[in-house]
């Protein structure tokens, strides 16, 4: 009987698992296509282009010899962040709330600044072509220094990824906290449960101001305009991104289609107490979540510029206000 019960919990994570990804991959087509092309007045791509057609191109595509100290490490760091994700996602589904370990809020967290690390990791680890050979300012003014250390793009778009983890994703640890001063629980059970005897907890004042710090912190954490800044077009251009192709770049376009999913399931299990399972019409939430979230991002990001200092700066001090004001709101 026990042995019946864990087959038939692998069966239903590994399923809501398959169809969560198959989803996900609409997600970016449909934010190009729907989106991005309507606003610009344009045809845009095939829907299945950006998140199916584009990755299984890059699988057939010839890899390269990346310019890293650690090429390997480099290489494996979107599996990485892929696992992270697909962990963020099993923890999220009901059958893993009997993994006390793995279904708390201090576990969704630590996956979250996994992911992040990976990004400064990338940018430390990639000396890309496109910067190899430029030389430095005081060699075209005649100054050479022989033992000085090059300066890559990747180096720039490292050090803004350590400066967003230090304070550019805070608001959207906030916003995933306040749903544990209605709770009174880091667990995601007892948030769940909270919610389907108290209604969703973002129909609260306190839930629909955390609700627009989540969406702000959602756009930083996918690095999306205007809080691109580890990958401006304008100056990094791909920043940390710059030398994966074939395989490797083939799973950076999956994780990003997954991650934006999941970031939707993350919300629809603190703010409306419904978690990801295939054995439930809850799904169709999970869904209907991915799908706004990806609206609102799309229509959002079409008409912003990337930020720069001056404008990141207030918006983020902003939204951390608003983040505390909700879990003070909470506990009140």
């Amino acid at each position: 009987m026990f042995e019946s019960t864990i087959i038939n919990s692998i069966i239903a994570v590994v399923l809501t698992v398959l169809v969560c990804f198959v989803i996900s991959t609409l997600l970016p087509g449909i934010e190009r296509k729907y989106i991005h092309a309507r606003i610009q007045q344009r045809i845009g791509p095939v829907v299945i282009a950006p998140g199916i057609m584009a990755p299984i191109k890059f699988m057939y595509k010839k890899s390269v010899d990346v310019s890293s100290p650690v090429p390997g490490l480099y290489k494996s760091l979107p599996i990485i962040c892929f696992i992270v994700v697909l962990c963020i996602l099993i923890a999220l589904t009901p059958q893993a709330y009997k993994i006390p370990a793995l279904s708390s809020l201090v576990a969704i967290v630590g996956f979250l600044k996994v992911e992040e690390i990976c990004y400064v990791l990338m940018g430390a680890l990639s000396k890309s072509v496109m910067s190899l050979r430029m030389p430095f300012p005081d060699v075209v003014k005649g100054a050479a220094h022989l033992n000085a250390q090059r300066s890559f793009i990747e180096d720039i778009s490292a050090k803004r990824s350590l400066r967003m983890i230090t304070y550019g994703s805070f608001p959207l640890y906030l916003a995933l906290f306040a749903p544990v001063t209605a709770a009174r629980s880091i667990f995601l059970q007892d948030i769940v449960t909270y919610q389907q005897i108290h209604g969703p907890f973002l129909f609260t004042v306190s839930g629909g101001i955390a609700a627009i710090v989540f969406f702000i912190g959602y756009m930083i954490i996918l690095n999306e305009y205007p809080f691109s800044i580890i990958k401006a077009k304008s100056d990094v251009i791909e920043g940390p991104y710059m030398e994966y192709a074939a395989k490797y770049r083939s799973v950076v376009y999956l994780t990003r289609g997954f991650f934006m999913f999941v970031l939707g399931a993350i919300f629809s299990v603190l703010f409306i107490g419904v978690p990801p399972t295939v054995f439930s019409l809850g799904i169709l939430v999970n869904i209907a979540v991915a799908l706004i979230f990806v609206f609102m991002m799309g229509i959002f990001s079409a008409f912003s510029p990337v930020f720069t200092n001056r404008q990141l700066l207030p918006t983020i001090l902003g939204t951390t206000l608003l983040g505390i004001l909700s879990i003070v709101l909470g506990l009140l």
